[in-house]
């Protein structure tokens, strides 16, 4: 039986210190049919002729312009044939054998279609990283968390998450895809840009039947906030309107009828907080991101509004509010809110 190819598909913009930094654990990687590939979302620094210089063997790929991480991976991958995708960040340190136990997964069960490594600190290796930790939730009114981070809390990885389970979504900080799923979804949304884009791809992948599932026996560790630092208005505009596309996109109009009323309203409440507090930044990235949605609503953009008709019950869906279990309960861990799955 032959052993299924896997391409390492990192993508890069303005990231050479990354690069320099990162690249050589990523080499290291033991899985024998690997190919490790760059793609340039058309950086302006020297990280293309870094990679000339110092790592002829790998493959580049260069893009004309910056097409973001949604946009970016859907030209790449365009030029990537392999049977396993992984999309890696440039700030992700890697162990050598972590491939193997994603590939001994979805080998054992071909109706996952993604899954994702455990993802720890590299600032704070015992603790899990905000980026997707031990596997991505969503809760009833659309916000994401996952095993091992609630909101901005991180908790310490003591084991508690290391069996494999299905999730929600996998991290886009390290994505584990098949590729013929990625292809058959016709990859990221590139209207996201960046940002929430694997959780609408994972959601998609969901309601066309493909599970999605966490690999806690491969572990990586992520920097963060490598391109768009947190506090960045650019940042907080993305993530608040492609939440909002998201849902748009794929809740049943039955839901999207109170829920997006209730997340508007939520909003609101963060933007002026944010704003009596001193951050008018939040505040205006809050309301451009409002206005944004309204304009992707009654544009041709919007089109696939009406979801596809579930195949079967999604996973990694708490029915409750996250925000008022933290809040209002005072439970900061995963275990706490979703006692049940722990």
């Amino acid at each position: 039986m032959s052993t299924p190819r896997v391409a390492i598909v990192i993508l890069n913009w303005n990231g050479q210190k990354l690069l320099e930094q990162f690249l050589p654990s990523v080499l290291n990687t033991s899985y024998p049919n690997c190919e490790i590939v760059v793609a340039d979302n058309g950086s302006t620094d020297n990280s293309v002729k870094f990679i000339k210089q110092y790592y002829p063997s790998i493959r580049l790929i260069q893009l004309p312009n910056n097409l973001g991480y949604a946009g970016g991976y859907n030209q790449a991958l365009q030029q990537v044939t392999a049977d396993y995708y992984v999309l890696l960040n440039s700030d992700v340190e890697v162990s050598p054998n972590w491939i193997d136990p994603m590939v001994t997964l979805l080998e054992s069960d071909k109706s996952i279609g993604a899954c994702q490594p455990k993802l720890l600190s590299w600032k704070q290796k015992d603790h899990f990283e905000y980026a997707g930790a031990a596997g991505g939730w969503i809760d009833v009114l659309g916000y994401p968390f996952a095993k091992g981070r609630v909101l901005e809390y991180c908790e310490k990885d003591n084991n508690q998450y290391d069996k494999p389970e299905p999730i929600f979504w996998a991290s886009g900080a390290a994505l584990f895809i098949r590729a013929s799923t990625f292809h058959s979804l016709h990859g990221f949304d590139s209207f996201f840009f960046a940002h929430q884009e694997e959780i609408d791809l994972c959601w998609r992948a969901q309601l066309a039947g493909h599970k999605i599932f966490s690999c806690p026996a491969s572990v990586v560790w992520h920097v963060g906030g490598s391109t768009l630092p947190a506090g960045n208005s650019q940042k907080t505009f993305l993530n608040y309107r492609n939440n909002h596309l998201m849902l748009l996109k794929n809740l049943p109009l039955s839901q999207l009828l109170w829920v997006i009323p209730v997340r508007f309203a939520l909003d609101a409440v963060a933007a002026w907080k944010a704003l009596l507090s001193g951050d008018p930044g939040y505040w205006l990235a809050v309301a451009r991101a409002h206005f944004a949605t309204m304009a992707w609503l009654v544009s041709s953009k919007s089109n696939n509004l009406f979801p596809q008709k579930r195949r079967s019950a999604l996973k990694g869906v708490f029915k409750g509010s996250l925000i008022w279990n933290y809040y209002f309960k005072g439970q900061k861990t995963f275990a706490e809110i979703v006692p049940t799955s722990h």
